[in-house]
């Protein structure tokens, strides 16, 4: 059998990426400690472009600790209100974008197939959950669940790399599965650890020789909330730069010592609480 991870194009994403889903079994389920096993993100200042091709991608992964002690109540679609913490960077989204700074978004209308992800959803739930309990807004109107809203949002842009749900869902679980950031930090001797502090330099770092290519942190009340891969559209990874900018590591309100926060899940109820302090982080910007 051929390595999950090897270096290859994908081209032909319809006979790739079907093998997705059994490299995340095979590579997840020993790469992150137990339990087992992502528009605007990175660029722009939020405003709205109709679609008109783009140059590359940014895979934003978000890192549970940090987003859900945000959490005061829990609600069944929440991943943050599950009985064992989630202690690996999940998936926000895959996310085109311009290489001057800027993204499209809402860039077709569509209607929302679940069947296309059928598949995929066991996935999904695990490694690409909502931290947050409610529906979001999407672009052509109306409230629907996080994976919707970034389909809509930004999936709809990745035409024609991007043609369907299922090409967006399973091309962001196969850089995820390939590029494992969580196992790649711990390689470093970065951990979830009880307020211990890093150096933004160190993770950095850590990600840039593991992978070849320096990441975008987002950071929220000094601790990493986000990290973030960027992707040429051949999906050979590339650092996370802005044409025009005099550093390469781009960070986000990130003080020089951050934290990877743990945290313990709450008791499950009805709640909307975070959705818009989700929305806020997606138009955070690299510049």
């Amino acid at each position: 059998m051929r390595p999950c991870g090897g270096r290859r194009r994908m081209e032909k994403r319809r006979l790739v990426i079907p093998l997705a889903a059994l490299c995340l079994a095979a590579v997840l389920s020993g790469a992150l400690p137990p339990p087992p096993l992502r528009a605007a993100a990175a660029g722009g200042v939020g405003r709205k472009r109709r679609w008109a091709g783009f140059d590359y991608y940014v895979l934003a992964l978000q890192w549970p600790g940090t987003v859900c002690r945000q959490t005061s109540q829990c609600c069944s679609s929440n991943g943050c209100c599950r009985s064992h913490p989630l202690k690996f960077f999940t998936i926000h989204g895959l996310w085109p974008q311009y290489s001057y700074g800027g993204w499209p978004s809402c860039c077709r209308p569509t209607t929302f197939d679940d069947n296309k992800i059928s598949r995929l959803k066991t996935i999904l739930e695990e490694y690409w959950p909502s931290l947050y309990c409610g529906s979001f807004s999407t672009c052509f109107g109306g409230k629907r669940p996080f994976w919707v809203h970034e389909w809509e949002t930004h999936g709809t842009c990745g035409y024609p790399e991007i043609q369907d749900e299922y090409d967006y869902f399973s091309t962001a679980l196969y850089l995820y599965s390939k590029y494992n950031v969580t196992k790649a930090l711990r390689k470093a001797h970065i951990y979830p650890r009880g307020g211990r502090k890093y150096l933004v330099s160190h993770i950095v770092s850590a990600i840039e020789f593991s992978f070849g290519a320096m990441p975008s942190i987002v950071c929220k009340n000094g601790s990493v909330q986000e990290l973030r891969l960027c992707f040429h559209k051949d999906y050979q990874l590339r650092d996370c730069v802005v044409e025009g900018e005099n550093s390469v590591n781009r960070r986000s309100h990130c003080p020089r010592y951050v934290t990877l926060p743990s945290y313990k899940p709450h008791a499950i109820s009805d709640s909307t609480e975070g959705i818009s302090n989700q929305v806020n982080v997606e138009h955070q910007s690299f510049e």
